[in-house]
């Protein structure tokens, strides 16, 4: 990684991660982490960049859970550390880092690996709301990672969450994008992965919403033509009628279930004439009308 790529990396995981404390050593940088792999990825940067005196510790805990927290104390160079990470100036420790971390789209791109590294999560995408998000070190710093997102155009947005600020994407294919920018290609493989299989299901649940809404509508439709049929026999009005809508009245008793594609084959089978499916609908239009006279005759 290149050099100032690994300071903007660093910076994220050490403004997000970490205290300062001083004592008869002088200023001293506390960093505690609950993954050992962010906390191995911390310890390895600092070693390289600055050549400082770190000092490991683990400790439990105090809860049900009785995760590890993983420290490292940074002993020697702390000022000269965090100035060259640009969140401490002459006037101490800054709510956000100077925009040279983040000069270019490199540097962003390695700034949003460790601010992912150090306050990220996503949801699971199997069950839930497709949601990203990285807890922001305070508001300003929020905004700052927020910027940084939407240069990438990732529609990032802040929101206020329990005293805490939260930087968030939803939109799936934007949650994608942020994994393709910060190259975590076995976190995108396996996103999308969900993704794809989420989204066929639920484009095949839809499908079948639309069956059942479509075969039920069609079911009500028939009820309703057999209602005006059985109207018309009860008044004595079928022989009245043309050959056409007896056709049609014949077909729709014998087949009571049958759709209007269906009917439109039946009807064409038995009288040898194809006729379409609007044709059909026009002709049961006319019977409904015929059953509508009669009761208001009588």
């Amino acid at each position: 990684m290149e050099g100032n790529d690994a300071r903007a990396e660093l910076s994220a995981l050490i403004q997000m991660c970490s205290s300062l404390s001083f004592s008869n050593r002088g200023m001293t940088i506390l960093v505690t982490v609950e993954n050992a792999a962010v906390a191995r990825v911390i310890y390895r940067m600092v070693k390289e960049r600055y050549n400082s005196e770190i000092e490991l510790f683990v400790k439990k805990k105090m809860n049900l859970k009785k995760n590890r927290i993983y420290g490292l104390r940074i002993l020697s160079a702390a000022p000269v550390i965090l100035m060259d990470l640009g969140i401490y100036s002459a006037r101490g420790l800054l709510e956000k880092p100077l925009q040279k971390i983040v000069a270019s789209d490199n540097n962003a791109r390695a700034y949003l690996v460790g601010a992912f590294l150090a306050g990220g999560s996503i949801n699971p995408p199997e069950k839930t709301n497709y949601h990203l998000e990285i807890t922001a070190a305070n508001e300003e710093h929020a905004f700052f990672i927020q910027e940084v997102m939407n240069r990438f155009y990732l529609n990032a947005k802040v929101i206020e969450r329990r005293n805490k600020f939260v930087v968030y994407i939803k939109a799936a294919e934007k949650i994608a994008d942020f994994l393709r920018i910060i190259e975590a290609e076995q976190a995108l493989f396996s996103f999308e992965n969900i993704r794809i299989e989420r989204d066929l299901a639920n484009n095949i649940q839809r499908l079948n919403n639309i069956d059942v809404a479509n075969e039920m509508k069609a079911q009500s439709a028939a009820t309703k033509q057999l209602e005006d049929i059985r109207k018309i026999e009860q008044m004595g009005k079928y022989e009245t009628l043309d050959q056409k809508l007896k056709d049609v009245i014949e077909i729709r008793k014998e087949y009571p279930e049958a759709s209007l594609n269906e009917l439109c084959n039946y009807l064409a089978e038995k009288t040898k004439k194809s006729v379409s499916k609007s044709g059909i609908r026009h002709r049961f239009v006319k019977i409904h009308d015929i059953a509508a006279d009669g009761e208001e005759d009588a």
